[in-house]
């Protein structure tokens, strides 16, 4: 895989599985986290006397809400909800990344591709263009190109398809650039 630009959090994710990262040197890389946030409404929709009603089936399957008033309980579960997704990210991490001290780089931070180099988060410093060129100086590279040949019909000028989509453009043509048009 080569990094640009940015693989950071879920990017880092999906870029970690390859057998080798190559990041260019100002590329951001990492951010080995995970972060929510909602915002709650509750009290201003309480001052205009507006009620929301929820309705579940399950203990938790909704711990905090952005419009209900939120429990010290569900905030609770969510921070673990949270750090259970962070210790699922840091296993997926380091099961594909042998060398990386994962726990201290799995704190959420995005490093430039130099210094995720000397962490293991890449193996290499170069970018998309540098790579690809050095692949083709090792390389046979053909170039290959496909003519469409007319048939009998096209080079007679008589293919249907093209005859009838010309007459129907002309009228188009015609009709908008008329002083009846609509």
């Amino acid at each position: 895989v080569c990094v640009d630009k940015i693989a950071a959090s879920g990017g880092y994710m999906m870029a970690c599985v390859a057998d080798k990262i190559l990041a260019a040197p100002f590329s951001m890389i990492g951010s080995i986290g995970v972060v929510a946030q909602l915002p709650n409404f509750n009290r201003l929709l309480k001052k205009h006397d507006v009620d929301v009603e929820l309705h579940t089936a399950g203990e938790f399957k909704r711990t905090l809400t952005m419009f209900g008033e939120n429990t010290d309980e569900g905030r609770e579960k969510f921070i673990e909800d949270i750090q259970e997704i962070h210790d699922l990210f840091k296993d997926f991490v380091g099961s594909h990344r042998k060398n990386l001290d994962i726990d201290k780089i799995a704190t959420g931070q995005v490093w430039l591709g130099t210094r995720a180099l000397e962490e293991s988060l890449v193996d290499e410093l170069m970018t998309s263009d540098e790579y690809l060129v050095d692949r083709s100086n090792q390389a046979d590279i053909y170039q290959v190109s496909y003519l469409h040949h007319k048939s009998l019909p096209e080079k007679l000028g008589l293919a249907t398809e093209n005859r009838v989509d010309s007459l129907l453009l002309r009228w188009w043509n015609r009709l908008c650039n008329s002083r009846y048009s609509v």
